[in-house]
C-alpha cells in the first residue's frame, strides 16, 4: 500500500519592520472578533514583483507610508488552514525606515490602528512571536548600523539597551 502523500499550497508574503525616529510602526488589525492583535504591515507578492517591490507597495497600501528598504532582515514561516486547506505560507521581511510619523490604517483589510511604539512597547504589542522575533532582530540591525539610537525608556540604563525586551 502506497502513502498518500499531501501537497500544502504555498504563499509568500513580503513586509516591512518600518523605523522612524527609533520607533516601530505597527497595525492593529480586528476582523470580526476574529485576528484580533498588532501586526507589522505585510501582504502577498502581486505577478512581476520582487520582493522588495512588494514589501514597499503593502506598507505604503497598508499604512499610507512611503518608506525605504535598509535591508532584508529575516524570513518567517507559518501554515494556517482556508477553504479546507493547509497553507504554507513564507513571510520575507525588510528593515526600513521612513520620514515621518505619518500613518494611516487600510480599513477595507480590517485595520483599525497604525502608529510608531518605541520598541519596548511594540515588542510586547505584537502578536505572534515570530513578528517578536523579527522586530527585534531588525531594531538590533538598525541600532548596529549607527543609523540612530531607538526611544528608549526613561533610564539611560534601560533593558533595551541590556539586549532584554521586559
Amino acid at each position: 500500500m502506497g502513502r498518500e502523500v499531501v501537497v500544502m499550497p504555498v504563499a509568500t508574503s513580503c513586509g516591512g519592520v518600518v523605523v522612524h525616529d527609533g520607533q516601530v510602526l505597527l497595525l492593529y488589525k480586528n476582523r470580526i472578533e476574529r485576528q484580533a492583535g498588532w501586526v507589522m504591515p505585510k501582504g502577498s507578492l502581486e505577478a512581476g514583483e520582487t520582493y522588495k517591490q512588494t514589501a514597499l507597495r503593502e506598507v505604503l497600501e497598508e499604512t499610507g507610508v512611503s518608506a525605504d528598504i535598509v535591508k532584508f532582515v529575516g524570513k518567517t514561516r507559518y501554515s494556517f488552514s482556508s477553504r479546507r486547506q493547509v497553507i504554507d505560507k513564507s513571510v520575507f521581511w525588510y528593515l526600513m525606515t521612513s520620514d515621518s510619523f505619518y500613518c494611516v490604517p487600510q480599513e477595507d483589510e480590517y485595520f483599525e490602528d497604525a502608529g510608531y511604539y518605541k520598541p519596548h512597547e511594540a515588542y510586547h504589542l505584537l502578536k505572534f512571536n515570530d513578528e517578536r522575533r523579527i522586530m527585534k532582530q531588525a531594531v538590533d540591525e538598525y541600532i548596529g548600523l549607527g543609523m540612530q539610537r531607538p526611544v528608549l525608556r526613561n533610564s539611560t540604563n534601560s533593558t533595551y539597551e541590556k539586549g532584554m525586551y521586559v
